[in-house]
């Protein structure tokens, strides 16, 4: 199951600290499977098309729904993504209890500090496996419909999944050059995200 799961957790014998600048994925899958959508349909060349998105939004329900028809192995890749952070938890407890550097006392709350965020660690690495399986299926579809660019609001977030889309796409065979330009048009900030094809 999809769901929030909160910002990248730093985990020590003293407490838990959270990294407010590395945001759980989950906050971005509804804008992934929104340009999904958007990109998903026949293509009349030289023609512009334009897609408003939803005003809601989805639960964790409805966008596994709709990331299963778009990432046929979704299951396995969550069911493979638990089984790997369940051993990366048992090797950090591990790594705890022989830390020669901690007394016996810190060794135990550190132990517990790892167990007390297992859910926690297991639903961000679950939430970030799917959020990269939406982003392929994205930058397959530009690349495979030769889509010249897209244009999104100026929000962070829609930005983040631009730059996830631009990563995905320099690491092609044979890489596959972008650029996104942010720029006003009728008194909104918009992003387009180029791909530049020789």
């Amino acid at each position: 199951m999809l769901a929030y799961a909160g910002p990248k957790p730093h985990i020590f014998h003293t407490g838990i600290d959270f990294d407010q600048n590395k945001e759980d994925k989950y906050v971005y899958l509804h804008i992934v499977v929104e340009l999904i959508r958007a990109v998903s349909h026949e293509y009349i060349e030289d023609r512009v098309y334009t897609y408003t998105t939803a005003d809601t939004q989805v639960s964790g329900r409805q966008l596994m729904n709709e990331l299963k028809l778009v990432c046929p192995n979704l299951t396995e890749l969550i069911k493979h993504e638990n089984i790997d952070v369940e051993e990366e938890i048992k090797e950090d407890i591990e790594r705890a209890r022989d830390n020669k550097m901690l007394t016996q006392e810190e060794k135990i709350t550190l132990e517990n500090n790892i167990k007390i965020m297992h859910d926690y660690l297991i639903q961000r690495a679950i939430n970030k496996e799917v959020y990269y399986c939406a982003i392929n299926v994205l930058a397959e579809q530009l690349k495979r419909d030769h889509i010249d660019y897209v244009i999104v609001p100026m929000y962070p977030k829609f930005v983040h999944v631009l730059h996830s889309v631009q990563g995905v796409l320099r690491k092609e065979k044979f890489p596959i050059d972008t650029k996104i330009d942010i720029y006003k048009e009728d008194n909104k900030l918009l992003a387009k995200l180029q791909v530049i094809t020789l």
